[in-house]
């Protein structure tokens, strides 16, 4: 398959990007090194550029009946201006994709959903959709910028009269940026540092970027690559789709038992509650090595006597904390914070501890 670009891979080849295929696109992974760019935007502002993300319009009378149905969240406790994190439950147990949920407007919505579940996801929502909801993809034509980082404010606020610094967490408004109209402003990201999350159409892409750049340079502003986005999400213990959640996963197993919501009818919904009622046998959670060690995907989490009892999803050397972190699936036993568990790495047990996310506090 061919690799999609997204509107400004130009730009980034110019910017001096090391450029990697990520999900069917070809996506800037670093400027310069993980390393400068994580600390970046832990201290001062980053922005990325995640255009390769997806989004489809929900719309009609019949919008909120059919998210209601395929979301595990409670989006009827949603208002304009409104966002909230969801899944995709399947009917098998697992989560089809994590995403968000945008209340544009009464009867109108957009889903935010991961660059490479686009296609599964729009055959998902088709699928539900019987009572004639009316739906776009609008993936295409939109890219998408996160500004992030304790400097952000300070960086974009020139750049419109939308009055950023007292936006609050998971909402949005709509308004002039950088001269452009009708752009989509969210207190929204992936790092657990603050910022924005910018929707713009493709056509403004580069202006809205480049007026960005210009508006931070006081602030030490640089472009960010998907390395750092990992190391900065990993952190926080935010899951990433494919690593820490998938097709098998159950969101009560992942720790999402706080978007799971009963009190509706969703895909699967009988089946999830029997789980929570029974009890989950394995648990997502968060560790940290005591010994000098980088979990990696994959690798088996063992216990004292050697017996397999889990394995690591995510895992890297942390920039913040100095030492390595991960999350995996572990026997709920297991599951307690300070526990003492071990990572097998190169046939070698290396002593880590459960510890409670996030792994560093915001």
């Amino acid at each position: 398959m061919e690799l999609k670009k997204i509107a400004l891979n130009d730009v980034h080849e110019s910017l001096g990007a090391k450029m990697v295929p990520f999900a069917g696109y070809n996506m800037p992974v670093r400027y310069s090194s993980d390393l400068e760019e994580h600390n970046t935007v832990r201290n001062a502002v980053g922005i990325f550029d995640v255009s390769h993300m997806g989004e489809f319009l929900v719309k009609g009378p019949e919008a909120l009946d059919l998210i209601q149905r395929i979301t595990s969240n409670d989006a009827s406790k949603l208002t304009p201006g409104k966002i909230q994190y969801s899944c995709f439950p399947n009917e098998d147990g697992g989560i089809v994709d994590d995403l968000l949920v945008y209340c544009m407007a009464e009867n109108e919505y957009m889903l935010v959903v991961n660059a490479s579940n686009i296609e599964k996801d729009w055959a998902w929502v088709n699928k539900y959709n019987t009572k004639g909801a009316e739906l776009q993809n609008i993936s295409d034509e939109m890219s998408l910028f996160a500004v992030q980082g304790p400097k952000t404010v300070e960086a974009l606020q020139s750049l419109t009269s939308v009055d950023l610094g007292s936006m609050v967490y998971y909402t949005f408004e709509k308004g002039e940026f950088a001269g452009v109209p009708d752009v989509i402003l969210s207190a929204t990201g992936y790092t657990g540092s603050g910022g924005f999350e910018i929707y713009v159409k493709n056509e403004d892409a580069e202006k809205v970027f480049h007026a960005i750049m210009e508006a931070g340079k006081e602030q030490g502003i640089k472009p960010i690559g998907l390395g750092a986005r990992d190391t900065l999400r990993l952190e926080m213990g935010f899951c990433l789709y494919g690593n820490d959640i998938n097709d098998s996963t159950s969101p009560l197993e992942a720790g999402l038992g706080w978007i799971t919501k009963f009190d509706k009818e969703f895909v699967n919904s009988e089946n999830l509650k029997e789980q929570k009622a029974a009890g989950v046998s394995k648990k997502l959670v968060g560790f940290e090595m005591l010994e000098k060690a980088i979990p990696r995907a994959h690798y088996e989490i063992v216990n004292a006597e050697g017996e397999q009892i889990g394995e690591v999803t995510s895992g890297t050397m942390s920039p913040s904390l100095g030492k390595g972190i991960g999350m995996g699936y572990v026997q709920t036993e297991y599951s307690k914070p300070g526990t003492e568990v071990f990572v097998r790495v190169r046939n070698k047990d290396m002593k880590g501890q459960i510890v409670k996310l996030p792994f560093v506090k915001k």
